[in-house]
């Protein structure tokens, strides 16, 4: 699997991509039904708990990926297929799948969540939820088509009565204990926490993201404020991020609460201990400014107060051998309780600037939500501010999805008795992508009912994917196609552009504010168009999927209402670090860098033998330099037109409804038809001048290195003649080096026997010092060697007799051991022996004896018997009464 036409050949009419069965009707008008158009808006828009339609109104992910394993929702069916299994089936074989038999879900299912460990899958539609868990591997080797799965409806009293809110997301929390943590959001604003593994009915905790309405009062705000649109898990490594849960309403206002954690919970150790040492610093920073100037607020030393008790309970719950710094490990923990209060919800997020509304559109409501944070691989490497910004997205029905910094961390607040205080969040609003929905729509012509075509955003539902390797690519999917958000470039310029404003002691908001106006923006790609001009209609993206498995290639699936799946292979990327690699660089990357491009500009630094290293070369101090290169002094760029990094293609695929039209043989030419064909053919033109221009600019970088190439040979050669006259030169040197050593050699003799005249001159005698020393040293000498040659008393002639003893006495003492072990041996054998030949023998003739006596007295007893003689017990019966007495 190496190809793009692998994976559309394998997948290519695949039975698990047949229409559900409450999809009825012939092929077209069942594929029609499911596409959005302005006569099946209504069906997208309205949601009737009774009779849920299989139109894909809201929130859509009907696919899911574990491990090799393919998980498709259509209607009220949860199939599961091996892709693995598929990579051997070609177009003539049988292609099959399974479906997973829950009799609990009865339900359209509308989106699906598969958790942590891979064993539990939630299925949600538009107002009931329910969890399956996955049968193990090899369910593909089932001869059944079905596969019987435990299933569990999740809050029924919540969920499943008509009067339930219906449900806007769900989602598992990343620190659930055993990933058994579900959250369930529904519209009226109710966060609900369920623990499958304790209780699947009752929620184990309830967070509002809305206020209570009070009856007796006016309330003047609009509808869509008081709607839940979608909720994400904030992120960080040494502040209340993993803590916190951001929401978005439908008008596009943010919320936070914070601090939540689930009622079972599996917490990092090394995060306990960061997060202790980051309100420590709150709170050292608090004292200080009451010696200065401005005396702080009751309301900011009461939540410090709060948020030190609430560390506090986290680190007693912390077991031995966690201390700092111990390695990390998952701790099981819970809430602390030691906090009656409840968090406060903060918010509405004051966004500066204002985001903008995009040109022609009336705006449309929020539909999702996602936090990222980057520099979290490189947190030991990076300082400063660039380690704890996070990004915030929002994305809206027209297209607009409005890109936020959170420069300032949400920070845990509880409900208070004292009045709260009027400052309100913030996030600093960077910029406002579109998408094109709206200049798409408005390129077609209205509909033959007069209509505006516009009116076809009321069915959108933009929704964020991560992508599960690289963390700076995001995919947004909706139901005029799919597209992808490259956040790299722009990461890298704010990181860039807050090291430089660090860095220096003088900047200001005006440097830093001109710093931000050179960063690069959002590359922003789309991937696939499900829009039809000729038909006005659109077949929505209900489900993306990208594997995160060893054995399967690193590609992205997208399916859509009408059951066709689409696939790309996508490109893997050596991990970016944000901490500031590119130091030297005195600009940042421009808005038309592609992502390889500061790859490309760090190869020299990583590459010593690189053409940069010969422009390096020291110079005369007064002349020309030594070598001077061809090349540009920055490396070669490739361009934007034919780099593709990430593996996308640059022309978005078309996956449009079925036209009948077509499917008849006829085709009619309309003026929609003609200007999408000229937008196409000029947009094909322009990329075929940029190609012709990068393949110029591709020759001339070639034809250039070459005559570079032939240019370093010839000094290379010259180099090398000019080592080789050296060298040469290099022998007289060598003699001349070897006669001064001899002369140097003959120098110390003779300085020796000077010192030694000179030292006889000085002291012809020895001092007294002197004598001693070396009268101890005969002395000793004496002693270990001894005063003569038979001297017997000396330690060398002890230590040689002790030696030759020694050895006398050696072996016969190893031959005394020897003997002993032998006669050890023969004795526990003979014992052993002799032992149980005995113990047989008599065991023999005992079981004789016992057999003799007992026929003896049943003869007797016989006999006695005809006589008609009384007798007593025999005495084996008496002795074995006698025996159960005495127990």
């Amino acid at each position: 699997m190496s190809g793009e036409e692998d994976w559309e050949e394998l997948l290519h009419n695949h039975p698990v991509f047949s229409f559900p069965k409450s999809v009825t009707g012939p092929g077209r008008n069942r594929e029609q039904s499911l596409s959005l158009s302005l006569s099946s808006l209504p069906d997208f828009v309205n949601v009737d708990p009774i009779d849920d339609k299989p139109t894909p109104s809201g929130r859509r992910q009907a696919v899911a990926i574990k491990d090799a394993d393919l998980i498709v929702a259509a209607g009220s069916e949860v199939r599961i297929t091996s892709l693995g299994d598929s990579k051997g089936a070609r177009a003539g074989s049988q292609k099959a799948y399974k479906v997973l038999h829950t009799p609990n879900v009865q339900f359209e299912i509308h989106q699906i969540a598969l958790n942590p460990s891979g064993k539990l899958l939630a299925v949600a539609g538009a107002f009931q939820v329910a969890v399956i868990v996955l049968p193990r591997t090899g369910f593909n080797k089932l001869v059944t088509t079905t596969v019987d799965c435990k299933s569990i409806q999740i809050g029924q009293y919540y969920h499943a009565s008509d009067s339930s809110a219906p449900v806007a997301k769900i989602d598992w929390h990343p620190w659930g204990q055993g990933g058994s943590t579900l959250l369930v959001m529904t519209v009226d604003g109710k966060l609900r926490e369920y623990d499958i593994s304790t209780d699947a009915d009752e929620p184990q905790q309830t967070l509002s993201f809305v206020s209570e309405k009070k009856k007796s009062s006016f309330d003047a705000e609009d509808a869509s404020e008081r709607e839940v649109a979608s909720f994400t898990f904030g992120k960080g490594k040494a502040d209340w991020g993993p803590l916190t849960v951001y929401a978005t309403v439908r008008s596009g206002d943010i919320y936070a609460i914070c601090p939540y954690m689930p009622q079972n919970a599996s917490v990092p150790s090394t995060y306990v201990h960061a997060l202790e040492c980051y309100v420590a610093a709150k709170q050292e920073f608090l004292s200080a400014s009451r010696h200065g100037d401005t005396a702080p607020s009751d309301g900011l030393t009461t939540m410090y107060d709060y948020q030190r008790k609430y560390v506090n309970a986290l680190l007693k719950q912390l077991p031995p051998g966690t201390a700092w710094p111990a390695t990390t490990r998952l701790v099981p923990m819970r809430p602390p309780t030691t906090i009656k209060n409840t968090p406060a919800r903060q918010g509405p997020f004051l966004l500066q600037p204002s985001p903008r509304c995009l040109a022609g559109s009336e705006g449309g409501d929020a539909t999702d939500i996602v936090y990222l944070s980057f520099g979290d691989d490189a947190a030991e490497e990076s300082e400063g501010e660039t380690e704890r910004l996070g990004l915030v997205l929002v994305s809206f029905q027209d297209g607009k999805v409005d890109l936020h910094l959170d420069v300032e961390k949400v920070e845990a607040r509880w409900q208070t008795k004292q009045p709260a205080s009027n400052e309100l969040p913030m996030l600093a609003t960077y910029e406002s992508i579109d998408l094109g929905i709206i200049s798409t729509l408005k390129s077609a012509s209205t509909s033959q009912r007069g209509q505006s075509l516009l009116e076809l955003v009321q069915g959108n539902h933009p929704v964020f994917l991560s992508d599960p390797i690289h963390d700076d690519t995001i995919y947004i999917y909706h139901a005029f196609g799919l597209h992808v958000l490259q956040l790299e470039p722009l990461l890298k310029g704010l990181a860039i552009a807050l090291r430089d404003t660090n860095g220096e002691s003088n900047s200001d908001a005006g440097s830093l504010e001109t710093t931000l106006e050179k960063v690069a923006q959002t590359d922003v790609l789309p991937i696939l168009l499900t829009f039809s001009i000729e038909q006005q209609a659109s077949s929505p993206v209900i489900g993306v999927a990208v594997p995160n498995d060893v054995y399967l290639t690193y590609s992205i699936f997208i399916l859509t209402a009408a059951m066709r799946m689409s696939a790309f292979p996508l490109n893997l990327r050596p991990d970016s670090s944000y901490s500031l690699e590119q130091e030297q660089e005195s600009k940042p990357a421009s808005s038309q860098a592609v992502p390889s491009a500061p790859l490309a500009q760090s190869a020299p630094a990583s590459h010593p033998g690189s053409d940069s290293l010969l422009k390096t070369l020291p110079a005369p101090p007064e002349g020309p330099p030594a070598y001077v290169s061809l090349l540009e002094k920055e490396p070669f760029k490739v361009p934007p037109i034919i780099a593709r990094p990430s593996g996308l293609p640059s022309n978005p695929r078309l996956s449009l409804p079925n036209n009948p039209s077509i499917t008849k043989g006829e085709f009619m030419l309309t003026p929609d038809t003609l200007r999408y064909l000229g937008t196409v053919v000029e947009h094909f033109s322009a990329q075929i001048h940029d190609v012709q221009l990068a393949h110029r600019a591709a020759e001339t970088r070639a034809s250039l290195q070459e005559q570079e190439f032939k240019r370093q040979r010839e000094k290379v050669a010259a180099l090398l003649e000019t080592a080789r006259a050296l060298g040469g030169a290099g022998h007289a040197d060598a003699e001349r080096i070897a006669r001064v050593q001899e002369a140097q050699r003959a120098l110390l003799t003779r300085l020796d026997r000077t010192l030694q005249g000179l030292m006889a001159r000085a002291s012809p005698e020895l001092s007294e010092n002197e004598t001693k020393w070396f009268e101890e040293l005969r002395r000793m000498k004496a002693e270990v060697v001894g005063a003569g040659k038979f001297d017997d008393s000396s330690l060398v002639a002890r230590a040689r007799l002790l030696r030759r003893e020694a050895d006398r006495l050696l072996p016969h003492l190893k031959e005394l051991r020897e003997k002993e072990e032998a006669r050890k041996r023969s004795v526990t054998e003979s014992r052993e022996a002799l032992g149980l030949s005995q113990a047989f023998e008599l065991g023999k003739r005992s079981t004789e004896e016992r057999t003799r006596i007992s026929l003896m007295e049943a003869e007797i007893l016989r006999l006695a018997d005809i006589l008609d003689v009384t007798l007593g017990r025999p005495p084996t019966l008496q002795a074995e009464n006698g025996n159960a007495k005495d127990k």
